[in-house]
């Protein structure tokens, strides 16, 4: 039974994601808790998480836990709280950017990282034995009601950077909450560092009236107008967990997320000349030729937050992200967090007494390709086999960290099956945009050659 994927467990509400299943998992959860263990519990701002985070808390209590409730407050806050309150667990009710039917759960260690797989492998072979361990009416555990979780969150973030710095230049922001858990965090974090801010969607609706969860460059139209047009100098937006960071340039510009990965890459090293990155094998290219002037290193993993945090811990590196928006700052802790990335980009450019569109267009220019193409579940290990085969014969390295990615003449592509559904995505990047878009063509059409070839044969 597999119901975690790459972060945490993600469902429709009312058919797969319901009351007995959460009861299900959070029993399950119980019983891998040394006896009167304390669970902080938070969730996003969905309509259904309150609920079910209510639901989960019962069984917890029932398994004779305590609970310190820290209420709404986004994932990375919750992070921070867990090893801030002295807890074993962490639990946090969250879909992240995924639409409004969703809802989801995912578990925090003691230490704020997210568990490991193999905690999550326990916890789903609970779920399919049904296991729970219910006390008796003397030993049920009670909750606690912490108010603490955002001051101790926000005084955590501002002394990570030069206040009085970033206040100085009166920075002009536009900041899209998209009506997620960034509400209660981000404003007055901005305010507090002497920004004059102008915010779109700064309420909690679990509809997600303003737009969709995730920050898109299609999502994002309303911040890309307002940004110049109410002459600010940078817009951010968050998605519904307000674990990434997504940046609009003066001039209304949405910028990819690999370029603000690389910026920030770049910064860290610099600041901390030979440090070690580590990002994701899907990174672009331009991370690595960013941080080489610096004595840089980049350390490449599968894709995911969880493999990348735990990487980070273990090599003490300076740094490391995606390039979706999240970023991880570890001088704070080992978690994705859009108000950290905030925070950390007004400080660099205070720094740089400059403006953003100036630091990125200093960047090394690539154009990334993000494709994607069906393929049956069952499949997925053969094709992946055979592609390996294929694209070591005729590629100048391949890596198999992840899928497989065959680094080509003039760039590189990765092909990766999907963790969650019937379907491999095809990752290319070359300084020439036909190239990158040539490679990516020729990933796709790989996957439908061994298909077919499997077709045949079946």
């Amino acid at each position: 039974m597999r119901l975690f994927g790459t972060n945490g467990i993600r469902e429709v509400v009312g058919e797969q994601f319901t009351a007995e299943f959460v009861t299900r998992v959070a029993d399950a959860i119980g019983t891998l808790l040394p006896s009167g263990a304390n669970v902080v519990l938070g969730w996003d701002g969905r309509t259904s998480s309150s609920a079910f985070a209510r639901i989960a808390e019962s069984s917890l209590i029932l398994a004779g836990h305590k609970v310190t409730e820290v209420g709404l407050l986004p994932t990375p806050a919750i992070q921070y709280n867990v090893p801030k309150l002295g807890a074993d667990l962490g639990v946090v009710i969250t879909a992240s950017h995924n639409p409004p039917e969703f809802n989801g759960l995912k578990c925090i260690a003691s230490d704020g990282l997210e568990v490991a797989r193999d905690f999550e492998e326990k916890i789903e072979s609970g779920v399919e034995r049904k296991a729970a361990a219910p006390v008796g009416f003397d030993r049920v555990g009670e909750v606690v009601h912490d108010t603490g979780g955002v001051r101790r969150y926000l005084d955590g973030i501002r002394a990570q950077v030069d206040v009085s710095r970033i206040a100085r230049r009166r920075f002009s922001i536009v900041l899209d909450c998209g009506n997620g858990a960034s509400v209660p965090t981000s404003p007055p974090l901005v305010r507090s560092l002497g920004c004059r801010v102008m915010t779109l969607n700064a309420h909690v609706d679990g509809t997600f009236p303003g737009h969709l969860s995730e920050p898109t460059q299609a999502n994002l139209i309303d911040l890309q107008r307002t940004v110049p047009a109410a002459g600010a100098e940078l817009g951010v937006a968050h998605d519904g967990d307000a674990d990434r960071a997504v940046f609009v340039d003066a001039t209304g510009r949405y910028v990819r997320g690999e370029e603000m990965l690389t910026l920030l890459a770049r910064d860290a090293v610099e600041r901390h000349p030979g440090g070690t990155i580590v990002i994701p094998v899907s990174a672009s290219q331009s991370v690595e030729e960013a941080i080489r002037p610096f004595g840089g290193k980049a350390v490449y993993t599968r894709i995911g937050s969880p493999v990348v945090t735990r990487e980070m811990k273990a090599r003490n590196a300076v740094f490391g992200g995606e390039d979706n928006g999240g970023h991880i700052f570890p001088s704070l802790h080992y978690a994705r967090d859009g108000a950290m990335t905030l925070a950390a980009v007004l400080d660099l450019l205070a720094r740089k007494e400059t403006d953003l569109a100036t630091l990125l267009n200093e960047l090394p220019r690539y154009t990334v390709v993000k494709e994607k193409t069906a393929c049956p579940v069952p499949l997925r290990e053969k094709v992946i086999g055979r592609l390996v085969e294929q694209f070591s014969r005729d590629s100048e390295k391949v890596v198999t960290i992840d899928g497989i990615k065959a680094y080509r003449p003039g760039g590189w592509l990765l092909l990766r099956p999907s963790g969650t559904e019937p379907l491999f995505r095809i990752f290319a990047e070359s300084k020439d945009p036909d190239r990158a878009k040539a490679l990516a063509e020729e990933g796709i059409a790989a996957v439908h050659a061994v298909l077919a070839e499997l077709g045949e044969k079946s």
